[in-house]
């Protein structure tokens, strides 16, 4: 009787980080917690990194944000043609951490928590590599962090990159949230209501039930009777639920 050896895939990856004891960091959670990955080269900025993943072709990269002779996206730039699958790293940055939400694009914060490494990993196995809009979006929102006018929504078959001022509300439904536009379009994403309430509430949404989320912006009126709802400008209704009821009330006062 033959055996045939079971031959486990790795997956070669690069470390692209301008300091030293980063790069030692994450190369030692990949050999100690991600057994299937391969860590092939490293680089500490933008050219070098550039240069690496030309000459030894990974299929993941692991991407500082900011370094001392440009952006990650300096680097993607000059790299051209993405066939590789990347894992953005950045340090406790606020602004910059909002930018990954709106784009719709993972990352891991610095100092990185094995937990979450492991489950970027295991998340890249089964997903594409990223489009170019997202990358875009993400590059935009970071370089201009206070005026964020943009939003990239995943569903099940794409992801769509839409304008804010365009949303008129959205509605929950357990884990999804379906996304209503003011030319009567509809999506629904694979993320709850709460997520996109902490993205949009800082630009002028608000929360009126625990179901609903409104664009202050477009709303027509607030009728009182019937337990209290809202004239959308497109027509629709929303309900206040009676705990939200003053806050609207404030809220609307102050538009």
């Amino acid at each position: 009787m033959f055996f045939i050896p079971y031959l486990s895939y790795m997956i070669k990856a690069v470390i692209i980080d301008d300091i030293k004891d980063a790069r030692d960091n994450i190369r030692l959670d990949i050999e100690t917690y991600c057994s299937d990955v391969e860590i092939i080269g490293e680089a500490e900025g933008v050219v070098t990194g550039a240069k690496a993943i030309r000459e030894l072709k990974p299929e993941v990269v692991f991407l500082d944000i900011q370094m001392q002779d440009g952006t990650g996206f300096d680097l993607l730039d000059i790299v051209g043609d993405i066939n590789f699958k990347v894992i953005f790293t950045t340090a406790s940055d606020e602004y910059a951490i909002k930018a990954f939400k709106f784009s719709a694009i993972d990352y891991l914060l610095k100092p990185i928590d094995p937990d979450e490494l492991v489950a970027a990993i295991e998340k890249i196995k089964n997903t594409k590599v990223l489009p170019k809009e997202n990358l875009n979006l993400l590059s935009e929102s970071i370089k201009d962090h206070k005026s964020m006018t943009r939003l990239a929504l995943n569903t099940l078959e794409k992801i769509l990159i839409v304008e804010i001022k365009d949303i008129v509300r959205c509605e929950s439904s357990v884990n999804y949230t379906t996304f209503y536009f003011a030319d009567k379009s509809r999506l629904m994403v694979t993320k709850t209501l709460k997520e996109y309430d902490d993205m949009l509430s800082p630009l002028g949404f608000i929360r009126v039930h625990q179901s609903h989320l409104i664009n202050s912006s477009l709303v027509k009126e607030f009728i009182k009777s019937d337990g209290g709802y809202l004239m959308m400008k497109d027509g629709s209704s929303v309900p206040v639920s009676t705990r939200k009821r003053q806050a609207v009330v404030e809220a609307l006062n102050t538009l």
